[in-house]
């Protein structure tokens, strides 16, 4: 007879394998089918996603660091780097991380499948194993937690060498002389960020008028700017329609945004745009389950789809795809099958982060939305030039943005682009969760010398008090 659990998790990425914690820890027995071949766990954000490219980010940036030493009175001779040893740091990182997760599912009493797990019927999950075999699992509860995957650009098909993904370029063997990056998005800044720092000549190109277009605009500027500074190209208002490759490298050329024809040569095309959820062959098809044009899982605000305990959750539905929005959906999905009461995740209130040389960091509304939503917006905005603390770490490129608007004096979104960006948010998305007003974060004390009070200074300013500037 085949094993009942109470809820069956197909994938152990984010989302996953934070569900199937959240299960053991109230008494759900549990079970999760991760089809690596290899049998790690962590999805695509533990193995070639999140995880992987921070940590080559943080090698770049202590690499570029090192080679400024002189500014902070030290001495550095003959400063260099080991890619293999790049490389071995970032696979080790991937390794500990991925072993933390196998740990989680032991001590949670989850029990792990290693195979393709497919939905073949109400209840029933059938995992086609590693060995061969197929295993079929009865399951009060499913959770579909695949996550996504690179999606084909037609005219610019990745060959791994030449022409690459974001999986392809987390393994390089060497540093490439030149590249072009596809695409300003997260995955586009953050492998420029890497690259150039290494020495690689790189060109961001972007159909949008601005790089991170979901951005504040004066983010954007600010990240062009230094880009710019650094010596990354931005070439923005792009719409590029065609690739050749030759033995010297790749060529791409389309039109810019006066319709007149521009070309980009490299050695190394990185396509940085596009990726597709990832549910092929799971057996949608013996669901009730909608999928949408998009491609995505139809859900409501629960993450219940159209057949019964049937859930889905993080890259394979239309909320943003985000490593740490997904684990919360795991958790609220879990919760709601335990008999918990649970509340609708406050999409407005998910924090974005992009882990590119400066950092940027965001949540709630942009000014332009805020506007475009019909408040009376009114504005704080302090920059890290003018911070104590960045001076000390050199590092004053950025600021803080904090949109506020003027009846209430409510919090409507902050904009962070600097040193630590991505830390410094957490407060911000305290604050909006509780309804803060500028005024009164304005008011806590934050630390001194510390950049954080970048973001105390930048919700003064929305009342004209800074101190600093």
């Amino acid at each position: 007879m085949a094993e009942q659990f109470d809820v069956t998790i197909i994938g152990s990425g984010p989302g996953g394998y934070v569900a199937a914690v959240r299960a053991g820890q109230l008494g759900l027995k549990v079970a999760i089918i991760e089809k690596e071949k290899d049998a790690r766990l962590g999805g695509t954000c533990g193995l070639r996603g999140c995880i992987p490219t921070k940590a080559l980010l943080n090698a770049a940036h202590l690499y570029e660091k090192a080679g400024h030493f002189e500014n902070f009175g030290l001495k550095v001779e003959g400063l260099s780097y080991d890619w293999a040893g790049v490389q071995k740091y970032k696979s080790d990182v991937v390794a500990k991380n991925s072993a933390g997760v196998t740990y989680l599912m032991k001590k949670n009493k989850a029990t792990i499948f290693n195979g393709f797990g497919k939905i073949v019927g109400k209840g029933k999950v059938e995992v086609a194993l590693a060995d061969g075999k197929t295993e079929t699992i009865e399951t009060k509860n499913i959770i579909i937690a695949t996550g996504s995957v690179v999606r084909p650009i037609p005219g610019f098909e990745t060959d791994g060498k030449q022409v690459v993904n974001s999986d392809h370029i987390l393994e390089l063997t060497k540093v490439p002389k030149s590249m072009i990056v596809m695409g300003s998005g997260a995955v586009g800044v953050e492998f420029a960020s890497v690259y150039h720092r290494f020495g690689c000549d790189t060109t961001v190109v972007e159909l949008m008028d601005r790089i991170v277009p979901i951005e504040d605009a004066d983010v954007s500027k600010e990240l062009a700017r230094s880009f710019k500074k650094s010596g990354i190209k931005c070439e923005t208002g792009i719409k590029l329609d065609k690739l050749t490759k030759d033995k010297k490298g790749v060529k791409v050329s389309g039109k810019n945004a006066k319709g007149d024809d521009v070309t980009f040569e490299a050695e190394m095309l990185l396509v940085a745009v596009g990726r597709m959820p990832s549910i092929e062959s799971i057996g949608l098809e013996n669901t009730k389950v909608v999928v949408n044009p998009r491609g995505t899982i139809k859900v409501n605000e629960y993450c219940e789809t159209d057949e019964p305990n049937v859930f889905a959750i993080g890259d394979v539905i239309d909320t943003a795809w985000l490593a740490h929005l997904a684990s919360k959906e795991g958790i609220l999905v879990v919760e709601k099958i335990a008999g918990k009461k649970v509340e609708p995740i406050k999409q407005n209130l998910v924090p974005n982060c992009t882990y590119c040389d400066p950092e940027v960091a965001s949540v709630g509304l942009t000014e332009a939305k805020a506007k475009e939503a019909g408040y009376d917006v009114k504005v704080g905005k302090f920059p890290f030039s003018a911070s104590g603390k960045a001076r000390i770490l050199g590092e004053t490129d950025g600021f803080v943005k904090i949109v506020s608007e003027k009846k209430y004096d409510e919090v409507l979104g902050v904009h962070i682009i600097g040193p630590h960006a991505t830390e410094l948010l957490a407060e911000a998305c305290v604050g909006m969760a509780l309804e803060t007003t500028a005024d009164e974060l304005g008011r806590i004390i934050h630390a001194h010398p510390t950049v954080s009070e970048a973001v105390m200074e930048a919700a003064e300013g929305v009342h004209d008090l800074t101190i600093h500037m």
